[in-house]
């Protein structure tokens, strides 16, 4: 394509994008609006006109996945060369090559997991912990180090940050950790992946030659996700700019859902303030979705209130009309995934291929009811999150054996040397009908065909290119498309988008999670229901359960974000409270069925022999309404615990350590009942 003709191929906004090649842009792009096509647009028509050396453009994404998919797009238009990179990939590129002479000897060894190094911080400070606790405690660092905070800083910055009382523990107590899980890397000579960005910050800043090496390579700066960026990636961002300004930065405020990780849309909101002559730019066409989904997310939106950022586009929906979206309410969990399972079974036949379907939900927890439902009608999925493609055995032999063929493809078309070569692995043009790990091994060798079908007609590629375009992929982890439905939270479906979209679970303490206790996390809740919305393309169904299991009482109510939008009298009109009412409000609205019966037993347990110490009737430690509330919210810290009702700050001081140690299921010591005072 000529330059002439990248511009022609895109809308008017997205041709303003294009068009400005220099200087700060800001780009405001709503949900489905072709951000990815802009900007790669962009780069091809900078390139094409002479106004960019490809070797000197560094694009920025925030997954391994979308640089992948960058790059591809890039070649696809002609334009070789373009670093398209995640913050954390660009770094430990530049780390590893400056590190023999910025330092000295090799970059030390990155640890792929911090729950050893965090375990035994937690053994040398003395502390007890479990699985569930160190995975927070892990968080808790990775936010201190994103966000720059200090052991030193830590007690102060999580007080302003309203994160007191992570894994139970104080802050002071956290701090502490967070030096001794420094040391304890430095024992073993490891580093983290927040290291990485941290030690490349720390030599571009210490260094200047390094620097103005860095800044002579790298002159014209894309920055997808904005919204998405920490302080951190920010600081290096400045560090690579060195005070200049060609950089164009691409976000979305409605789609800021990873604030409880360090990441602020503060950067993509106040860029116009950072640069006053900056370029800004809104993407408002949705050429994803039809317009009853953009209507509803653009309702949504609506009803943020306070917390809906200026920096939000309302979407102008350009498909032509579609379906209503679906809204259902279902007896208890269990019916609702089976109807889910049959719907989705309707839109197969009706031809949506199942893999452009997928149920997404809140937590990873409710996954298990849609494989068994989807399995028993014979539907095949996939769990986004699980073994990764590229890791497979099955695809790891295929790619060995397509490798071994390259120098023998002889006259053969790329479709159809693929086919003879994984029919010796176990492909068949046909899907066999097991199901399970034979149906699984399938789907994956049958992914690569489709991938070599698909390179064939866009590039008219030839074996050598698939292995290599397989070699690339694998690196970036940029899996073809599995033919199964797709099994996903709310977070893993960023970025993506379906034919048909499943939202599940759309009941308050679901959505938002009970444990989002300020008016933020609320609102990022929302923002969270609005990128699920979003994904959608054409089929849309909202659902919740009245009841947690069968035969339990139907309690559940709709989502307070859908007031005003659930087409039926499901919820009673909502008057405005207090952040303290609003809290007791939603803690005494959790429901008997919604109790962990495990977790309830234990805690009886737990307060007849408490009860039986005191010399007490047990009632006087604790009701019973209080045991099904902390049974059914399963708190992991003390804030959690003291908005249930029946939990005063006496009853906190007196049993809340033990409780938290109930609800995680560990074994209380004779000291730890000890504290307990008579």
């Amino acid at each position: 394509m000529s330059a002439d003709q990248l511009l022609d191929a895109l809308d008017p906004d997205q041709r303003a994008v294009a068009e400005q090649l220099t200087g700060p842009v800001c780009v405001l792009a709503g949900a489905g609006t072709g951000k990815t096509r802009a900007v790669t647009y962009r780069i091809a028509h900078g390139v094409h006109v002479g106004a960019y050396n490809p070797q000197t453009v560094l694009a920025v994404t925030f997954t391994a996945r979308a640089a992948g998919e960058m790059r591809t797009r890039l070649r696809d238009l002609g334009v070789g060369g373009v670093q398209a990179r995640t913050f954390h990939a660009a770094a430990l590129r530049q780390l590893s090559y400056f590190w023999p002479s910025a330092i000295g000897g090799g970059v030390p060894r990155i640890a792929e997991h911090k729950a050893p190094l965090i375990g035994e911080a937690a053994g040398r400070l003395g502390l007890s912990v479990d699985r569930l606790a160190i995975r927070d405690l892990a968080a808790e660092v990775e936010w201190a180090k994103v966000s720059m905070i200090t052991p030193d800083d830590y007690p102060r910055a999580s007080a302003a940050s309203d994160r007191s009382g992570v894994a139970g523990f104080d802050p002071t107590t956290i701090a502490r950790l967070l030096s001794v899980y420094e040391d304890a890397k430095t024992d073993r000579n490891v580093i983290d992946f927040e290291d990485v960005l941290l030690l490349t910050v720390g030599i571009l800043s210490e260094r200047p030659d390094v620097a103005d090496t860095v800044r002579r390579q790298y002159r014209h700066f894309v920055v997808d996700e904005f919204q998405d960026v920490s302080p951190l990636q920010h600081r290096l961002l400045e560090l690579w700019l060195g005070g200049r300004d060609d950089l164009c930065v691409v976000g979305d405020a409605a789609q800021t859902i990873y604030s409880f990780t360090g990441a602020t849309a503060r950067y993509l909101t106040e860029f116009p303030r950072t640069y006053p002559e900056a370029t800004v730019v809104r993407l408002v066409r949705d050429y994803r979705s039809t317009p009853q989904v953009v209507s509803l997310a653009n309702a949504l939106l609506a009803r943020a209130g306070r917390y809906r950022s200026a920096a939000s586009v309302e979407l102008q929906a350009q498909r032509p009309s579609g379906p209503a979206v679906r809204f259902e309410a279902h007896d208890d969990a269990e019916s609702e995934a089976t109807a889910v399972a049959a719907r989705a079974a309707e839109l197969i036949r009706s031809g949506v291929s199942a893999s452009e379907i997928a149920v997404l939900y809140r937590t990873n927890a409710q996954s298990e009811a849609y494989e068994q439902a989807l399995s028993q009608a014979g539907i095949g999925y996939l769990v986004r999150g699980g073994e990764r493609f590229f890791s497979r055995k099955e695809v790891r032999d295929a790619i060995v054996l397509l490798r071994g063929a390259v120098r023998s493809q002889g006259e053969s078309t790329l479709p159809e040397v693929v086919r003879d070569v994984l029919t010796s692995a176990g492909w068949a043009p046909e899907p066999p009908a097991a199901r399970g790990a034979v149906r699984e091994r399938w789907e994956s060798l049958n992914a690569l065909v489709q991938l070599a079908d698909d390179l064939h007609h866009t590039r008219g590629a030839d074996l050598a290119q698939l292995v290599a375009e397989l070699g690339e992929r694998s690196a970036a982890q940029h899996a073809p498309t599995v033919d199964g439905v797709t099994l996903a939270s709310l977070h893993a479906a960023k970025g993506l988008e379906w034919d048909a979209v499943f939202l599940v679970g759309a009941s308050d303490g679901l959505l938002p999670i009970s444990m989002a206790e300020t008016d933020e996390a609320v609102a990022e809740e929302r923002r969270l229901l609005y990128v699920g919305i979003t994904r959608a393309r054409e089929h849309l169904q909202i659902s919740y359960a009245r009841s947690r299991n069968a035969g339990g009482r139907g309690t559940r109510r709709p989502s307070r974000f859908l007031d005003g939008i659930w087409p039926s009298d499901e919820r009673p009109p909502r008057r405005r409270r207090s952040k303290g009412a609003r809290a007791e409000a939603l803690a005494s609205s959790i429901a008997e069925e919604d109790a962990d019966p495990e977790v309830f037993e234990r805690l009886r347990a737990w307060r007849a022999q408490t009860a039986q110490e005191l010399d007490r009737p047990a009632f006087t430690v604790l009701h019973d309404s209080t045991l099904v509330a902390i049974a059914a919210a399963q708190p992991t810290h003390l804030r959690q615990l003291a908005i249930l009702r029946g939990i005063g700050p006496t009853k906190i001081e007196a049993y809340g350590a033990q409780i938290l140690a109930v609800v995680r299921g560990e074994e209380l010591t004779e000291g730890a009942r000890s504290d307990t005072p008579v």
